[in-house]
């Protein structure tokens, strides 16, 4: 008997249970059937008392309690809009405290997936002053002397007040005045490099980029658990300052924050001394550059003598005379827009399944990438590099017949391959390779002979090959692959997933190119070299390219190819020639004057008339920039809304900034106190 049929078969009188156990107990068997209705009926008002309350209720019910509030949906961008559980959730939130600076910060960083600051304007503006009511923070002149404060002067944190501006907010433009509230938000991400070698410039001085150029180190945020607390400098993805760094070391510094030292395996301070902090081991420098009268570099300023000297603008480290370790390993975080050409981030999915062999992985099984390649078996494997570290070797790839070979990074990690020359895989009939995730300097990748399938996912193939202590492309003319197939009836299929790379060099017999969600860069481009080819046949742009379909990609330079099967939400930012323009489709891409396509389906600029205004603009067209790549506030909306989904065109189409933005606005006016204004500002 059920529990529910027991209890109720006690509430019988005894007289009548006794009677029931003399006869069979038909009574028992009628009360296990009316048990079974009361379960039924216990169940569904319990679901009805969940059913009221958004944290419990059946998924059906869920736009009813959205309808009885007025929720109305979003775009589905964010994980936060993308469940109506959670974004209703959050609204009936909002509404307890609506008007409030602290929930429309909330509300923006929920709705874009951004980080966010909300800073109302009357607070910085100058004001005569009552002697009953002084505000000693918008002070009418600027305290020349508060060096802090001056490195905050032009950011959203800026604690320097502002004559009243009366003119309306407008894209780009913060006017300070009494009902305008600004909303900053930080589009470029921190995204993190773990217990990577640091990059030795000699015996004293360091780097922190594994490619060995200077690159701003960013701040890792702290979460904001708490919709009462306002964003602060530690809850952005901002780059560090060298002043606010010297005044937060202690908090900023050490494993899972910002930035580490590990110098021949022991963290810096000494985890063996608890009392030893930071500061008392590192001290922040400007370690700028140093010329003589020619202009020429001739050391780096301010070398200190008693500690490690570090620069947060620049990525730069130093150690006093004679204190210089033999391996110095570092841990960091810099700026970019989105999870492309590899990283610290999750890319499991994008693993090749069902390899036929074993996986090996380096170091660990083998010390070496090469010596784990030919340890795998004729029918191919993976080789797996387990760390962020850097490899200099040159490795080569001969894949047998039907072998399938992948050489990647762990989920995870972003080892750097450091090649001496070029990298040359090769392979048999119907052989497939893949790289995953490795950033691969130096060289040039070589594919040939039979090979069936390559797929670059996930990589970076330095444009330039490698970089200079500058920044710029040490090889601005190498390309970054080159395809030369053997004559076979199949042709070689290359394809490049989420990745950077510079150019690319793939004949037209006996090759397809397939290019994703990718940066495709020429940097020739940008020092003089009007020829200056992404994707082509040869380097002089005279041979045409393998037929290209490309999508959701950023190409920088001018473009050759036979023949363009699809192009779709691309940035074409060079002129764009194929040969046969009876096939093939080019839609929803900038395509500059002058170009040679197949057929156009709204693309921009949409007349010559329209060539000089509607042009991307970019925050920087220089691989190793944190914006690197990034569309600017400057770029024309058939540009930036011009995609296919109505998204922005080029690689960072995914990102999903115009639906963002949407998402924003669109929620404003229900949260703003009557009469205010909220203007949307980008700090990044």
């Amino acid at each position: 008997m059920t529990p529910t049929a027991e209890r109720l078969y006690n509430l019988l009188p005894a007289v009548y249970r006794v009677r029931d156990a003399e006869r069979g107990g038909p009574l028992e068997a009628l009360v296990e059937v009316l048990a079974e209705g009361a379960t039924v009926l216990e169940e569904s008002l319990d679901g009805l008392y969940d059913d009221a309350f958004i944290e419990t209720c059946a998924p059906w019910a869920v736009p009813y309690v959205g309808d009885l509030i007025g929720h109305e949906g979003l775009h589905g961008v964010t994980a936060s809009v993308r469940s109506p559980r959670a974004e209703v959730a959050n609204t009936i939130g909002y509404r307890r405290r609506k008007g409030t600076a602290a929930v429309l910060e909330a509300l923006a960083r929920d709705v874009t997936g951004w980080p966010a600051f909300a800073s109302e304007f009357f607070e910085r503006l100058v004001t005569t002053q009552h002697l009953n009511h002084v505000r000693p923070a918008p002070l009418a002149t600027v305290d020349v002397r508060d060096g802090a404060a001056l490195a905050r002067a032009l950011t959203p944190f800026t604690g320097h007040a502002y004559t009243a501006d009366v003119r309306r907010m407008t894209r780009g433009h913060a006017a300070f005045n009494v009902p305008n509230v600004g909303l900053y938000l930080w589009r470029l991400g921190a995204h993190g490099l773990t217990n990577s070698p640091a990059f030795r410039l000699d015996e004293r001085r360091f780097l922190f980029s594994p490619l060995g150029h200077s690159a701003p180190l960013f701040n890792r945020p702290d979460p904001e658990d708490a919709i009462t607390h306002l964003a602060g400098p530690a809850n952005v993805p901002a780059p560090l300052t060298r002043r606010a760094l010297a005044a937060t070391l202690d908090a900023v510094y050490g494993r899972g924050r910002s930035f580490r030292l590990e110098t021949d395996g022991v963290d810096v301070p000494d985890p063996d001394n608890p009392a030893e902090k930071p500061s008392d081991r590192i001290r922040v420098c400007d370690l700028s550059d140093v010329r003589d009268a020619g202009g020429n570099v001739t050391g780096w300023a301010h070398l200190p003598d008693d500690k490690i000297a570090v620069d947060p603008v620049l990525g730069r480290i130093v150690f006093p005379p004679g204190r210089a370790p033999a391996a110095l390993r570092v841990s960091f975080h810099h700026g970019f827009a989105d999870d492309t050409g590899g990283g610290e981030y999750e890319r499991a999915g994008s693993f090749e399944p069902d390899l036929p062999g074993p996986t090996l992985r380096v170091p660990g099984d083998h010390a070496t990438i090469q010596a784990a390649l030919n340890a795998l078996p004729p029918e191919g494997g993976a080789v797996e590099v387990t760390d962020s570290g850097r490899y200099e070797e040159t490795p080569a790839i001969t894949a047998a017949e039907g072998a399938r070979i992948e050489l990647r990074a762990a989920n995870g990690r972003r080892p750097t391959l450091v090649l001496a020359g070029d990298f040359d895989i090769n392979g048999a009939a119907e052989s497939e390779v893949t790289l995953n995730g490795l950033l691969v300097t130096g060289g040039t990748v070589r594919a040939g002979g039979l090979l069936r399938r390559l797929r670059l996912c996930h990589l970076t193939l330095v444009p330039g090959l490698a970089l200079g202590p500058g920044g710029a492309p040490a090889s601005p003319d190498a390309p970054a692959f080159v395809a030369e197939p053997a004559a076979s009836p199949a042709p070689l299929s290359v394809r490049v997933e989420r990745s950077i790379t510079g150019p690319l060099r793939l004949p037209a017999d006996g090759c397809e190119l397939r290019v994703t969600d990718s940066l495709v860069d020429a940097p020739a481009r940008g020092v003089g070299a009007a020829s200056a080819y992404a994707i082509a046949g040869s380097d002089d742009g005279a041979t045409p390219g393998a037929p290209l379909t490309i999508e959701r990609t950023t190409v920088f330079g001018r473009v050759h190819v036979q023949e363009i099967v699809l192009a779709s939400d691309v940035i074409f930012d060079g002129e764009v020639v194929a040969v046969r323009r009876q096939r093939g489709c080019v839609r929803f891409c900038h395509v500059p004057v002058g170009s040679k396509t197949p057929r156009r389906y709204r693309c921009a600029p949409a007349t010559e008339a329209d060539s000089g205004r509607v042009r991307p603009h970019f925050t920087s067209t220089r691989y190793g920039d944190p914006g690197y790549g990034q569309l600017g506030r400057a770029t024309p909306p058939e540009i930036r809304t011009g995609a296919s989904d109505e998204s922005e065109m080029g690689a960072f189409h995914d990102v999903f900034a115009p639906q963002r933005e949407a998402n924003l606005r669109a929620r404003l006016d229900e949260y703003l106190r009557f009469g205010l204004e909220a203007g949307v500002f980008f700090a990044s």
